[in-house]
């Protein structure tokens, strides 16, 4: 299990940003289709997640699995129209002024680096898929590398896919059979089940599991 010190201040910030939105023909469309995706990953938030300044967002979970698993779900709900990236912070956070939600804090210093981390590594060709990143709080956890790892490798598999992969592990997620998928597609059951061998599909569906379940 790893390390996390207890603190009623700590927790998990998450910061994301559309990627490319200026490029967009109808920025208020995009403005409401992601504001409709944020609303569905609200459930058990602490801030529940919303617009601030332009295209960016941001809100916060009790735990860094809630806020990794809101990101990929925010992420596949807009996929592949939209592309948005995340930087996800752990840390203490001070409410400065409850009523404007205007907050501070190591925590959102976090999310911050981390989102500058996951911008920079889109400009690396060999990061080019990476959307998530992962930082924490000095001294507060123990895990940050091998979360990171697990994001990485998710990431580049996720910004793999093509626009069916992408229907099918977002119909996994929400716990849908292959059978059912299949019927969706208009493709035989066999035929799914080889797609999710190849392109990775239950991997992706079982490290999010996994990474779900973090502190």
């Amino acid at each position: 299990m790893p390390r996390v010190k207890a603190s009623p201040s700590l927790r998990a910030t998450l910061i994301g940003d559309v990627v490319g939105s200026r490029r967009a023909s109808d920025r208020a469309a995009l403005h409401r289709r992601v504001t409709t995706a944020l609303r569905q990953v609200s459930d058990g938030a602490l801030d529940p997640p919303a617009f601030t300044v332009g295209d960016e967002f941001q809100g916060s979970y009790p735990t860094a699995g809630a806020a990794i698993d809101a990101a990929l779900s925010l992420r596949l709900a807009v996929a592949p129209e939209i592309d948005v990236r995340f930087g996800i912070g752990w840390g203490a956070v001070a409410i400065l002024d409850a009523d404007a939600r205007i907050q501070d804090g190591p925590g959102w210093w976090a999310a911050r680096e981390a989102i500058q981390q996951t911008a920079a590594a889109q400009r690396q060709p060999g990061l080019a898929l990476v959307r998530t990143t992962f930082r924490a709080a000095e001294g507060t956890r123990d895990d940050i590398a091998a979360v990171n790892a697990a994001l990485i490798c998710r990431d580049h598999l996720l910004g793999s896919l093509d626009e069916r992969s992408v229907r099918i592990v977002r119909g996994l997620m929400a716990g849908r059979a292959k059978k059912e998928l299949a019927a969706g597609e208009g493709i035989s059951p066999s035929a799914v089940s080889q797609r999710a061998a190849r392109d990775g599909l239950d991997l992706i569906v079982l490290a999010s599991r996994y990474l779900r379940s973090l502190p």
